[in-house]
């Protein structure tokens, strides 16, 4: 089979298409074929070596943790799934990604696709839908009637942090640049400010959410009482003063999580917002573009 893999760390030029051979589904595995991957940070980050002591994968080693595809093989003991099932999933970090043809992927981190959005489109929803998801719920514990900023409203966690924020009855505030405004506010957005801009907040918030690369020191401050930062950089120090707390989000696949996400997209009070679409021996350059900071949302790759 045809997949994008590397053989030692380093920049992007470590990234080769090449033939590798196709898996076998063991007991519990389910063999994809894959439709499309997406890229992540982390992808960048496991490539260049700098996570290799708290992930470390085997070389050669295919990158991509999001997958969408359709069932080819089932391994012993797998039940649910069946040859042609359209499934999605968050593949585990450490093993062979799906920046390939085929994958393999346990049982346990599938689940069914959604019906309502083309099948490599599917691939922008896991890691960064998951990633919203208890960045909101499981930290920041949002309800309804809530205030909650999105701060870096305008990538890939963003847009559904603020789509999930307001389907629950919160109130959201998010900060991003003049081209996501529209889309925002679509999304649920009561109020879209510039980045910085931490007047035209307003009000305090009960709950930040913070994706921008770090955090800035401000936002405790625009938190009431008993309120929380969660951040996907390094969180500011807690206010135990006013009691408003601090935490950092660290994504896990979880099934359960992305089904229930997956209803919400084929109800059509989720929206996956693609911005690239390319081939998948193109990713060696949209890692690079990642590096300049040139990929404006979410990039699937196709196989």
């Amino acid at each position: 089979m045809r997949a994008v893999r590397y053989h030692e760390y380093g920049g992007a030029e470590v990234l080769r298409p090449e033939e590798a051979e196709r898996p076998a589904p063991g007991p519990g595995q389910v063999l994809v074929r894959v439709a499309g991957t997406s890229f992540n940070g982390v992808d960048a980050l496991i490539r260049a070596g700098v996570l290799r002591e708290v992930f470390p994968v085997r070389l050669p080693h295919i990158s991509g943790v999001d997958v969408s595809g359709t069932v080819a093989e089932t391994g012993d003991g797998v039940t649910g799934f069946r040859a042609g099932d359209p499934v999605i999933g968050f593949l585990p970090i450490i093993d062979g990604g799906a920046a390939a043809e085929y994958v393999l992927a346990p049982a346990e981190v599938l689940t069914a696709a959604p019906e309502s959005v083309p099948a490599a489109d599917a691939a922008a929803l896991p890691v960064v839908g998951l990633t919203a998801w208890q960045a909101l719920f499981e930290l920041g514990e949002v309800r309804d009637g809530q205030r909650v900023l999105v701060n870096g409203a305008g990538g890939a966690v963003g847009g559904y942090a603020v789509q999930l924020a307001a389907q629950a009855g919160a109130t959201v505030v998010a900060t991003a640049r003049e081209a996501h405004a529209e889309r925002l506010r679509s999304y649920g957005a009561a109020r879209v400010v510039g980045h910085g801009d931490w007047d035209a907040v307003r009000e305090p918030v009960d709950v930040v959410v913070n994706l921008a690369p770090a955090t800035p020191p401000e936002l405790t401050a625009l938190v009431r009482e008993g309120g929380i930062v969660v951040s996907s950089a390094t969180p500011p120090e807690p206010d135990e003063s006013r009691g408003v707390r601090a935490a950092r989000v660290f994504v896990r696949s979880d099934a359960g999580q992305l089904r229930h996400l997956v209803r919400e997209v084929d109800a059509g009070r989720l929206r996956i917002h693609v911005a690239d679409r390319r081939p998948l021996h193109e990713l060696a350059a949209v890692h690079e573009e990642a590096a300049a900071g040139k990929l404006a949302g979410k990039t699937v790759l196709l196989p």
